[in-house]
């Protein structure tokens, strides 16, 4: 059964080249959100086995939407996708329950190793 994974980022094409990315290589995109609190509500209403979090996205970010579903679900797998320059940011994301970090722009090999790590 394909792993279940839910993208989240505030920009449409950034959601898209990972959904890209992860559909090619057998990944099963089960839904998308823009910002932290609508990640929230997608991760409890499919329970994906893996999410994709950028880090600065409006209304929740994504380092506080981390926390909040490990509050939910300890077990939560969460991968952290952010821009060169963000250090403290992804140390505060993998302090918080992340399980790895990918930086934009995406490579295609680095996106599938963090996620065959993550799930594996």
């Amino acid at each position: 059964m394909a792993i279940k994974v839910l993208v989240v980022d505030d920009a449409a094409f950034m959601r898209m080249m990972v959904k890209d990315i992860l559909s090619k290589n057998g990944y099963d995109v089960v839904g998308e959100a823009e910002n932290g609190l609508k990640a929230l509500e997608k991760y409890q209403e499919l329970k994906p086995d893996l999410t994709t979090m950028d880090i600065t996205m409006p209304e929740m970010d994504g380092i506080t939407a981390v926390k909040e579903i490990k509050k939910i679900d300890p077990n939560a797998k969460i991968i952290m996708c952010s821009a060169m320059g963000q250090q403290a940011m992804v140390i505060e994301a993998i302090q918080s329950g992340a399980r790895d970090f990918i930086v934009k722009p995406f490579q295609p090999d680095r996106v599938l190793e963090a996620v065959r790590k993550a799930v594996g």
